[in-house]
C-alpha cells in the first residue's frame, strides 16, 4: 500500500503581514497532480489544517475545494485536528464524510477507534489520534496519574490496546522530544509540552505533524512530513516535499520523499544597496517574485530604502542591517560626567555609543540649531 503523508497545511496563514492564501492555492494544486502521478491508496493530513481555529473564509473554500478533488480520486484520506485547529470545526460532519472514504478526527472522547484498509498482505490499521494535552486525557482516565505530554498520550496509547500481529499506523499531532524547531511554530515555555519517541514502540509508522521541518525522530518510521511551504526565514534552506510511505508486509516499510516547489520561494539575500542593485545579481533568478529577507551591509541608512528595493524585489519581507554600528553592544552605561557636560557632548556621546562614530559636521551644525532653538 502506497501512502502520502502531509500536514501542516497551514490554511489562511500570514506570515510578515503577507497572506500566504495564492501560495497554498498553488501548492495544494501541485499535491493533486502528484498524487494522480504516484496514485497512492491513503492520504494523511496530520493536523494544522487551518492557521487560526476560527478560519477566514477563503482558507475554508480552499480547504474545501481540496476536499472534493481528493473526494474524486477514490482514495482514504485521514484527517487529524492540530493545536492550530478547532477540534469542532475539523470534526463536523464526520460521519456523512465517512461515506466517501474521508474520516475527521472526532473531539477526543477517551477512545481511539483504529480504521481498517485492506490491500493484498492484510489489513493496515489507522489510529486517529488528535492535538490533545493532559487535561483532555486525565477526565476520561481519573485513576492514571498523568502530569506530563508523554503520561497522557502513554495512557491513550495503551488503551488502545494495540494488535502487534498486525500492521499499525498512528497520526498523531504532537511535539516528541528531541525535534528540530522552526521559528514558524508555537513553543511552549520549558518544552512542557515534549513527548517521548518510546511510547509508539507498538507502531509501524507514526504519522507526525506540527513540526515544520521534515525529520525523523528516535526511529526512521517515526516521522514528521513538515510543512508543504516555508513559513519563516529560518526554513529557507530547507527542501519541502511530501513523505510517501511504501508499506508492504509486516516490519516491510520504504520512505521516499517528493519534493515540493513553491509558487514563490523564501531566501535570504545580503550585500550593500548597490551590489543588490545591480542587474547581474539578480538577473535570470527568481529573487524579483520571491519572498526575500535582505540584509544590507552599508554603514550608513539609505533614505527610503524599502521602496527603493522594491522595484526590483517586488516581495520585502524583513529588512535589517549588518554593519559596525549594528554589531557593536548596543548596552548604555552610566556617564559619571554626565552633570557637567553640555547637551551637545552628552549627544555626540550616546550617538557614538549607538552607532560607533562621532557626529559628522553637518550633523553638528544641525544639532546645535536644535538645541540653540529649544534652549532659546
Amino acid at each position: 500500500m502506497k501512502i502520502m503523508h502531509l500536514s501542516d497545511l497551514h490554511l489562511g496563514k500570514r506570515v510578515n503581514e503577507f497572506s500566504m492564501i495564492e501560495d497554498q492555492t498553488y501548492i495544494l494544486n501541485e499535491i493533486i497532480n502528484i498524487i494522480d502521478e504516484q496514485k497512492p491508496k491513503v492520504i494523511i493530513l496530520a493536523g494544522d489544517i487551518y492557521d487560526k481555529p476560527i478560519p477566514p473564509a477563503e482558507a475554508v473554500e480552499l480547504f474545501d475545494d481540496f476536499l472534493y478533488k481528493l473526494s474524486k480520486r477514490n482514495l482514504y484520506v485521514f484527517i487529524i485536528s492540530g493545536n492550530h485547529d478547532s477540534a469542532e470545526r475539523i470534526a463536523f460532519g464526520s460521519r456523512l464524510f465517512d461515506k466517501s472514504g474521508i474520516y475527521l478526527s472526532p473531539v477526543y472522547n477517551g477512545k481511539i477507534l483504529p480504521i481498517s484498509v485492506d490491500d493484498e498482505c492484510g489489513d493496515i490499521n489507522f489510529y486517529m489520534l488528535p492535538f490533545i494535552k493532559p487535561v483532555h486525557v486525565r477526565r476520561f482516565f481519573t485513576d492514571a496519574s498523568i502530569s506530563t505530554y508523554t503520561d497522557a498520550l502513554n495512557t491513550v496509547i495503551t488503551d488502545m490496546n494495540i494488535n502487534n500481529t498486525k500492521r499499525n499506523i498512528l497520526i498523531t499531532h504532537q511535539f516528541v522530544t528531541g525535534s528540530s524547531r522552526t521559528e514558524s511554530e508555537d513553543v511552549s515555555v520549558g518544552g512542557s509540552d515534549n513527548v517521548d519517541a518510546d511510547i509508539f514502540k507498538d507502531f509501524d509508522y507514526v504519522a507526525l505533524g506540527h513540526i515544520h521541518r521534515s525529520q525523523s525522530c528516535g526511529s526512521e518510521y517515526i516521522r514528521y512530513c513538515g510543512t508543504p511551504l516555508k513559513y519563516s526565514f529560518s526554513e529557507s534552506k530547507d527542501t519541502k516535499s511530501i513523505t510517501v510511505i511504501d508499506i508492504k508486509e509486516k516490519g516491510d516499510i520504504k520512505l521516499d520523499f517528493i519534493p515540493l516547489t513553491p509558487l514563490r520561494d523564501m531566501v535570504e539575500i545580503k550585500g550593500s544597496y548597490n551590489e543588490l542593485m545591480l542587474k547581474s545579481f539578480y538577473e535570470n533568478t527568481s529573487l524579483p517574485t520571491d519572498y526575500v529577507h535582505i540584509t544590507l551591509t552599508d554603514e550608513d541608512d539609505i533614505p527610503d530604502v524599502i521602496t527603493k528595493l522594491r522595484v526590483i524585489y517586488k516581495n520585502i519581507m524583513k529588512l535589517d542591517y549588518d554593519n559596525q554600528r549594528t554589531r557593536k553592544s548596543s548596552e548604555i552605561n552610566l556617564i559619571n560626567a554626565v552633570d557637567s557636560m553640555s547637551p551637545l557632548e552628552l549627544f555626540d556621546t550616546f550617538y557614538e555609543i549607538q552607532n560607533g562614530n562621532h557626529l559628522s559636521d553637518a550633523q553638528r551644525v544641525f544639532l546645535e540649531n536644535i538645541i540653540e532653538g529649544v534652549w532659546k
